[in-house]
This record gives structure tokens, C-alpha cells and sequence, in this order.
């Protein structure tokens, strides 16, 4: 049976300083691949992979540190988007600002990196996309009008480029998961009992429960993003799998 690996590929993983894109990025180089970590912050003295700083909503230093990665490699196999900020906030008191910030963030830095790679994978006529979205971009969520339509614009933002690049034979396909251990949520919950009542349903906010009965781990993430990367997604593309252990009922 063929196994997942990625020998000799060149990965690159936005948002790759924490959370689901360090998981994936350390998974990416166990299992063989030269490994470039984006992100705007590294809290941790040391990485397993080479780490490069970069806030992805200025289109300059995207261009800039694309040009600057590509003229040592030219090559790249995958590019997963994971980077991505959470703003919360009801729409009548949400700033203009945390607006912006979002959709630059989760929508425009996608879009910055695209316009410096499509070339590339054109001209290679090979590559994968990944880009992380979120559960919030099939249903509706109290307070995250911003980051639900940010990554809603996001899916499609996707499922576009894959439709361009399909004639080249580059696959594009979303990963949306819903909660999930990482930094993000932790800031978000209050107590001790914040995650089972997550997990139980929070029907003041319209919020079913998980039917698996758990929250996601950053490995359960990582690991549908390893298999869409791979050899074995091989005709998959234009896709959005929803991880969230059921909870948006396979919306």
C-alpha cells in the first residue's frame, strides 16, 4: 500500500509559528520535506525546519521574499495556507479596522502569495494547494461575521485558482476545521468547563454540539492536510472537507 511521504518536496506553510502550522510543518519534514516555515512571529527558540518572518497582508514583502526564496529554489511542490486571525465581535460595534485586518489577513495574504506562485506552478506544471478555512464558512456564528466571511471569500478564493490551474495540473483544495486545540481557542475559553460546554452545544448562539464528542486536535488538522498534499489525493481537487467531528451536521 502506498504510504504518505514527501521525499525531495518543497513545502512552504504560512502561519507556521504556532498551532496547526507548526504541527504540519514539523510533520512535513518528519515525513522527508524541505520545509520553509512563513509567519510573523517564532516564540520558540527553535524549529525543525528553515523559518522565514514575513506578515503576509503587505504585498511587498511577499513579493520581495518570494523572489528572494525562489532565486535559491526555483521549485515548489505545495503551499499550504494556514495563516489566519480571528476578530470577534457583534457587526454593529465591530471596528473598521479589525474588518479590514481580518479580510487582510485570512483573504489578501492567500491572494498576495498566489499572484507571486502561479507562475511557478505553471511553469512546472505540477504543484498542490492547501489552504485552511474554517467551519464558519458554511454556517453562521454569533459574533464572527468578520472571520466567517473572511474565510467564506477564502473557500472561494480556492476553489478559483484550482479551477485556473487544473489545466496545468495543480490541485487546490480547502481544509475547514472546526474547534480545535490550538492557541486560539485556548484564549478563548474562560474556564475549565469552556470545552465541554463547546462540545455539549451552545444554543444561545444558535452553536450545535460535536457529535464525536471531542475537540480536534492540531494533529487531527494536520493529517487531512497531509493526505490532500499527497500522492494519494492524486484526483482530488476543488474540495473542501469539513473537520469538525460532525458539528455543522455535514454542511
Amino acid at each position: 500500500m502506498t504510504q504518505i511521504q514527501f521525499k525531495n518536496r518543497w513545502v512552504w506553510v504560512t502561519g507556521a509559528g504556532q498551532g496547526i502550522g507548526r504541527h504540519l510543518a514539523c510533520a512535513f519534514t518528519e515525513l522527508g520535506a524541505n520545509v520553509i516555515g512563513l509567519d510573523r512571529h517564532f516564540p520558540q527558540d527553535t524549529y525543525p525546519y528553515r523559518t522565514q518572518v514575513l506578515d503576509i497582508s503587505q504585498p511587498e514583502d511577499v513579493e520581495n521574499l518570494c523572489q528572494q526564496l525562489l532565486a535559491v529554489q526555483p521549485r515548489l511542490d505545495i503551499l499550504v495556507n494556514v495563516a489566519g486571525i480571528l476578530c470577534l465581535g457583534e457587526l454593529e460595534t465591530l471596528s473598521t479596522e479589525d474588518w479590514r485586518r481580518c479580510f487582510e489577513v485570512n483573504v489578501s495574504g492567500a491572494f498576495y502569495l498566489l499572484r507571486q506562485l502561479i507562475p511557478v506552478f505553471k511553469r512546472q506544471r505540477s504543484g498542490t494547494l492547501v489552504t485552511v478555512a474554517s467551519n464558519a464558512a458554511h454556517v453562521p456564528r454569533v459574533g464572527m461575521a468578520a472571520y466567517g466571511a473572511s474565510k467564506a471569500a477564502l473557500v472561494s478564493l480556492s476553489h478559483s485558482v484550482g479551477l485556473e490551474l487544473a489545466p496545468f495540473g495543480v490541485r487546490s483544495n480547502v481544509v475547514s476545521p472546526g474547534s480545535t486545540y490550538t492557541p486560539m481557542l485556548r484564549s478563548m475559553l474562560e474556564d475549565s468547563e469552556a470545552a465541554n460546554r463547546l462540545i455539549q452545544g451552545l444554543p444561545e448562539q444558535y452553536k450545535l454540539g460535536i457529535p464525536l464528542g471531542k475537540i480536534a486536535t492540531e494533529e487531527d488538522i494536520s493529517n487531512t492536510i497531509l493526505f490532500l498534499a499527497s500522492d494519494l489525493a492524486g484526483h482530488i481537487t476543488l474540495q473542501d472537507i469539513v473537520v469538525d467531528g460532525g458539528a455543522t451536521l455535514g454542511a
